[in-house]
């Protein structure tokens, strides 16, 4: 599971330029706005990450007029990317106190703190009846935001990363193991007729062909196009874009060239390819450089990038989202 709230040391306390009364706190590779003699480097405090849905309490109630949101049928407050006085500002920073009890470094204080992710609301399309939930013997699609990788950056240096465009869509996976299965982010569907899913799994003859290969893989990859995420790449119809083949039997990712091979034989587009490079000198030369265009759309904002090194136990991989993305995000 993400951890959303956790403790940890603000590293750095920046100035912003023409604001007299904040200022930018850095925790990890985080930055995040915060009042001025609020927190001090080196202090301990409890940093939640974009994308918390923060629960209706007094002391979050400071929230209600930025961040008031609804999920279903639950009322919170949702940590989202803003500019203030010019600043990038990612996440939420509070005093430990919020814990009332002794921090330590580290803690996940998720659901302490009554925190969950926010998911915005799922097409009915994209619902449907559940099998049950996700394989344990797949590994979840869900790279780690650079910013928590923090300290391992300078370890990267020198090694080459195969780069792809992180698409914004909705979770699909498909997968051979005793039979067949398709899953979305968190459960594995049933088939039924309006699911989309398996629409796509049917359009490709993805069963067949994937039983075809004798072995025990799972396809996973983004699911794009009409009444998902507003459909940004303005797509007629719904689109697969692997960006992971998995082994189940050896429990690990196939390396990048490999996969490639395996989508063409099943006749599977891939994500698109943005080339092989070194990490820059800086964090935030790297968050620079995940801003641009689409490569499906070029009248609109990429996601960000996938930065993969190596492959198995071997395996370095993170996302890097697209500060200008996340600024118009809703």
């Amino acid at each position: 599971m993400r951890k959303l709230a956790t403790v940890r040391t603000v590293t750095e306390i920046l100035p912003i330029e023409g604001a007299d009364r904040i200022v930018l706190a850095v925790v990890g590779g985080w930055k995040c706005v915060v009042k001025k003699d609020e927190f001090r480097a080196g202090d301990s405090a409890v940093y939640c990450e974009i994308d918390s849905f923060l629960p209706i309490r007094e002391e979050f109630e400071f929230l209600r007029k930025s961040s008031f949101k609804r999920m279903g049928e639950q009322e919170g407050f949702r940590l989202r990317t803003v500019k203030l006085r010019g600043q990038i500002s990612q996440g939420l920073l509070l005093p430990c106190s919020v814990l009332d009890r002794e921090a330590i470094v580290g803690e996940d204080v998720t659901d302490e703190l009554g925190i969950v992710k926010y998911e915005p609301p799922i097409p009915a399309s994209l619902s449907g009846e559940l099998v049950g939930g996700f394989p344990a013997s797949i590994q979840k699609t869900d790279e780690e935001r650079v910013q928590n990788l923090a300290a391992d950056f300078g370890s990267w240096k020198g090694k080459a990363f195969f780069i792809t465009e992180k698409l914004d869509g909705t979770s699909f996976t498909a997968f051979v193991d005793e039979g067949f299965g398709v899953c979305g982010r968190n459960w594995q569907l049933a088939e039924s007729e309006g699911n989309t899913h398996w629409q796509v799994v049917r359009r490709h003859d993805l069963e067949e062909k994937l039983l075809g290969l004798g072995r025990r893989l799972a396809i996973q990859g983004e699911l794009i196009g009409p009444g998902i995420q507003k459909n940004r790449y303005g797509l007629k119809v719904h689109e697969l874009f692997v960006f992971n083949v998995f082994d189940l039997q050896a429990f690990a990712y196939i390396e990048k060239r490999e996969a490639a091979q395996i989508c063409e034989r099943l006749g599977l587009k891939t994500v698109p390819v943005l080339g092989e490079m070194q990490v820059p000198d800086s964090m935030d030369d790297l968050l620079a450089l995940a801003e641009g265009k689409s490569v499906l759309n070029s009248d609109t904002e990429r996601e960000g990038m996938v930065w993969v090194h190596g492959s198995g136990r071997e395996r370095i991989s993170f996302k890097v989202i697209s500060n200008r993305f996340l600024e118009r995000e809703e």
